[in-house]
């Protein structure tokens, strides 16, 4: 889990077995009832070194959270479903990344918010593929990656909505609040103005 809070580049970062009981609101909490947990990275938020923007986020693990997960998208199946909500975006750039295919230095594929319109993107084009262009904050969908033959297919509620190519080896799912927004591009420059996901079901699975 990483957090957007720390030290400058220097993000707090909580793995496992701390994470499993692990709570910092409110960047990183469960709801009443244990429904549901919120994800919520404010644009002052503290950042990693490889991006300018924060976040609240978990990055997948092998089994028992030892070692940092890396698959090749040809060798295998690999698929995250994940069942989530945006809650709230940033002002003046409203943007936040919900689910992700990371490779290496830099994501493959993901799903982004911005305003009402729902992409997936791929690569460095984010305007991709248009799932949706009017989102209203706090619906549910279900998120779905499936990597395999070089290809990973995204689903939106159970239905293809584009396949991105990608060969490679390093590749990890990440799933949490990562807003596309600063305090250079953002004001104010508070932790009110953030950006929140809801996620209620997460499923990682290789075979």
């Amino acid at each position: 889990m990483t957090l957007p809070t720390g030290g400058d580049e220097d993000p707090d970062e909580i793995t496992q077995p701390e994470l499993a009981a692990f709570s910092a609101a409110p960047w990183f909490r469960a709801e009443a009832g244990c429904d549901a947990v919120r994800f919520r990275a404010a644009v002052n938020g503290v950042t990693t070194g490889g991006s300018s923007y924060p976040r609240a986020e978990l990055r997948e693990m092998t089994e028992g959270g030892d070692d940092e997960a890396a698959w090749s998208t040809t060798d295998g199946t690999h698929t995250l479903v994940v069942r989530e909500a945006f809650t709230a975006l940033p002002e003046e750039r409203p943007y936040v990344v919900g689910a992700q295919v990371h490779g290496g230095d830099d994501d493959v594929t993901v799903f982004r918010l911005e305003g009402g319109r729902l992409y997936v993107t791929d690569g460095d084009d984010r305007h991709h593929h248009l799932v949706t262009g009017d989102y209203d904050l706090g619906t549910e969908f279900e998120a779905r990656f499936v990597a395999r033959g070089g290809e990973i297919d995204a689903y939106y509620n159970g239905r293809l909505q584009t396949t991105v190519s990608h060969d490679g080896d390093t590749n990890y799912f990440k799933a949490g609040a990562y807003t596309q927004a600063n305090c250079d591009n953002s004001g104010p420059c508070t932790e009110r103005n953030h950006g929140e996901v809801r996620i209620s079901h997460i499923r990682v699975t290789h075979s």
